[in-house]
């Protein structure tokens, strides 16, 4: 666990980052290429395998490129790398093992442990995570089969999979059994590199608010703040992609709530209020990172107002304090987590906060600093807990940000 003696020094190291990306032949596989490229940028080390029918759908050479190093197939199976398989030494070799698209028959394969292809056969060499990224027409998705077989491969611990969409598929069909897009893929690569694929709130249901609540003067005017809500959103993939539940109760915004966490838009304090009491009961630990507007109108019009009808001096109420009510009525075995985003000293006001509130611990986020804060994509922050632990994050994608707090949560330092 951190200690507040030398916050700094216990933030782990930066994990190994090698991920191999198998493709499964299906149409899917041309989105494969985006994902790929954007692991690479991101300095992740990429070795591809494509299997046999793969290759129908993109080649060897355009995967090569987009990972600068060479990509296998069937054909370099019993070519010995350093003298050794080449099987042997990729499954070693990687960190994170990804499928997709992850078709039914190798679905199949993997979930009878059978290899016949230098994709199971590294699948079999090696002992790291495996994620997967389904993608088929809906009617073979849904076979007694195809989900047996699904069902049955997730109940071993190293396999995590990734929900199908719906919509258009290729077949024209609308329905389920599209695969994941590469961004939602890429941020559980990033998940599973941070946790190494453990899932430490699985049984846990986690609470969390998200984004700036707006509070209306007449239908097109509000009070409000820059907040984007992509904290909230950060938690709730990294929550999700630890084994919780996840309710996500968030403010208007521009991103999707991702698949398979429990999203309920609100707009106002008063319904964010509403709607997270009455989940409070059945959560594990509730996370409160929206920024929630201090003021109101004090009178709402249902119409317009003119401009000249705009009051000189415009009178205010205040909101509720959403966080002060979830602390009065918490149970002993829940866990309450605030945020305090501040200007200047953020460590002062937050620990005050923190024990105003009755919060079990804190993140004090600075708002004035470079690529930080409300709408970047990254933050910095320091936690505090009511047990006296001060730890500073420097700065990282929120994502990782939430990954180090629930590190920090469960006791994984």
């Amino acid at each position: 666990m951190p200690s507040s003696a030398n916050p700094k020094s216990q933030i782990p190291n930066p994990q190994s980052r090698r991920v191999i990306v198998a493709i499964g032949g299906g149409i899917a596989a041309y989105k494969v290429c985006e994902l790929v490229s954007t692991l690479f940028k991101s300095g992740v080390e990429v070795r591809v395998i494509l299997t046999k029918s793969a290759q129908e759908f993109v080649t060897p050479l355009t995967l090569a490129t987009l990972s600068r190093h060479q990509a296998y197939t069937d054909d370099y199976f019993c070519q010995p790398i350093y003298f050794r398989p080449l099987h042997i030494e990729l499954g070693e070799w990687a960190d994170l093992i990804v499928i997709a698209p992850l078709t039914a028959n190798t679905l199949a394969k993997l979930a009878y442990g059978m290899a016949d292809n230098l994709l199971t056969n590294t699948v079999l060499a090696s002992t790291c995570p495996v994620l997967l990224a389904p993608a088929m027409n809906t009617d073979m998705w849904e076979q007694v089969a195809v989900q047996r077989n699904w069902r049955q491969l997730l109940t071993d611990k190293r396999f995590h999979g990734i929900e199908t969409g719906s919509g258009l598929l290729a077949c024209d069909r609308i329905g389920a059994g599209r695969m994941a897009e590469p961004a939602e893929i890429c941020v559980y690569i990033q998940s599973l590199l941070h946790t190494q694929g453990k899932r430490d709130l699985a049984g846990k249901q986690i609470l969390i608010s998200a984004g700036g609540t707006q509070e209306y003067l007449d239908p097109v005017r509000f009070i409000g703040n820059p907040s984007t809500g992509k904290m909230g959103l950060g938690l709730a993939q990294a929550a999700l992609h630890r084994g919780a539940k996840v309710i996500l109760v968030h403010c208007p915004a521009s991103w999707d709530v991702p698949l398979g966490v429990e999203g309920i838009e609100v707009v106002s304090a008063d319904q964010m209020q509403h709607v997270m009491l009455e989940r409070l009961a059945n959560a594990d630990i509730t996370v409160m990172s929206a920024a929630v507007a201090d003021i109101k109108p004090q009178e709402y019009s249902t119409e317009k107002l003119p401009k000249r009808s705009l009051p000189e001096n415009l009178p205010l109420a205040p909101v509720p304090d959403i966080v002060a009510e979830l602390g009065k009525r918490k149970q002993p075995h829940q866990s309450l987590i605030g945020f305090a985003a501040q200007t200047g000293d953020i460590i002062t006001p937050a620990r005050e906060k923190l024990q105003r509130k009755q919060l079990d611990a804190i993140v004090a986020n600075p708002i004035d600093k470079t690529d930080s804060g409300f709408g970047s994509d990254n933050n910095q922050a320091v936690f505090l807990d009511k047990q006296g632990r001060e730890v500073e994050i420097p700065a990282c994608s929120k994502l990782e940000m939430a990954h180090y707090l629930f590190d920090f949560l469960v006791g994984n330092w």
